[in-house]
């Protein structure tokens, strides 16, 4: 689409999520303005919940967040078509989150229902095999309701030669595998990282400095800063709240911006964008942005435009970012997407 515009994907929840959705949805996006045109539905699949790409290849991938979870591929067109390359059992249920290494050589998938981790190998074009590897969490959290039992919540590969960082909400913990390339499993790498008892640890962002790393709490709402030694190993420097809002606040995505400048975390039940500086030891809250809805599910910095999720308004929210303070502002009227949770660029 050179000189067009680029083709973003949107996943959401379908009918077997408890969602509006019919798979996932692709759109054109104009880098000078931020707009994005509707495309409509390229894949009918179940309840893509997250979207991942390939690295190198022309593939995406997406978890399909059911009983019977599943990850799911397809072949992407110049024109956002998606051709399917195949489906497989993650072993457990609502899988919600999923990544691919750097080396292009294996999908990860997060398991919340089954409070495990999927490893599944890519050939050289992209295409998945079945599963190598399941590895399940034990243990539960404070919270009768959401912290029964392992919840896991993202996966999140080093950039580098790292261990691989697996949230699980369910017990308030990091867990960090290593990844045998050769036999595609996972080997479990001391000692774990435990947040605050009922922190319920949803997602991590990572900073450009490979040194930093941003843990939210979904059940505390809080923000939680660490350092990463050499070895990979996670040291608390600091907890703030994810919001100065009153009223439920329940954190979902999080991320730093490219520059390493700022970080932003989406609040559901507030429905805010929050914005803070990372000049200090902690991150400071600097800025707080309404939505426009209820419950940001997810968010995506592409170029100088901020795009927001919003899983129960039905809607994708451009927002154009300032250069110099780092905060979002609301440009042209939102895009009206069925139960929308992913934004990928």
């Amino acid at each position: 689409m050179s000189g067009q515009g680029e083709v973003v994907h949107i996943g959401g929840y379908t009918a077997q999520g408890g969602g509006r959705g019919s798979g996932i949805v692709a759109a054109l996006r104009d880098p000078a303005t931020g707009a994005l045109t509707p495309l409509g539905t390229v894949a009918v699949t179940e309840s893509p919940s997250f979207l991942v790409r390939h690295p190198r290849q022309p593939v995406l991938y997406a978890v399909n967040e059911v009983t019977d979870g599943a990850i799911s591929a397809w072949q992407v067109g110049s024109d956002g078509s998606l051709d399917p390359l195949g489906s497989h059992s993650t072993g457990g249920a609502e899988p919600c989150h999923l990544a691919v290494l750097p080396d292009g050589g294996h999908l990860v998938a997060a398991n919340y229902g089954g409070g495990s981790v999927a490893v599944f190998p890519l050939d050289a074009q992209g295409v998945p095999g079945e599963r190598t590897d399941l590895v399940v969490h034990e243990g539960h959290g404070p919270d009768p309701d959401r912290q029964d039992r392992a919840h896991t919540h993202m996966v999140s590969p080093d950039p580098g030669a790292g261990p691989l960082l697996a949230v699980d909400l369910g017990t308030d913990s990091v867990y960090r595998y290593d990844l045998d390339g050769a036999s595609g499993r996972l080997t479990p790498r001391g000692p774990l990282t435990r947040t605050a008892p009922g922190t319920g640890p949803r997602h991590l962002a990572r900073h450009p400095d490979g040194r930093r790393c941003y843990l939210v709490g979904e059940l505390d709402a809080t923000v939680t800063a660490y350092e990463l030694d050499d070895d990979g190993a996670l040291h608390q420097r600091g907890r703030v709240d994810a919001s100065d809002r009153t009223g439920h606040v329940q954190p979902s995505e999080v991320a730093v911006g490219p520059d390493g400048r700022f970080l932003y975390v989406a609040n559901r039940g507030v429905g805010t964008i929050a914005v803070f500086n990372l000049a200090g030891e902690l991150p400071e809250l600097v800025a707080e942005v309404d939505t426009g809805g209820e419950w940001p599910r997810h968010f995506a910095l592409i170029g100088k435009h901020l795009y927001v999720a919003d899983e129960r308004a039905d809607m994708v929210r451009v927002f154009r970012l300032d250069a110099s303070t780092g905060i979002p502002a609301p440009v042209g009227e939102p895009v009206a997407v069925p139960s929308p949770t992913c934004v990928l660029p």
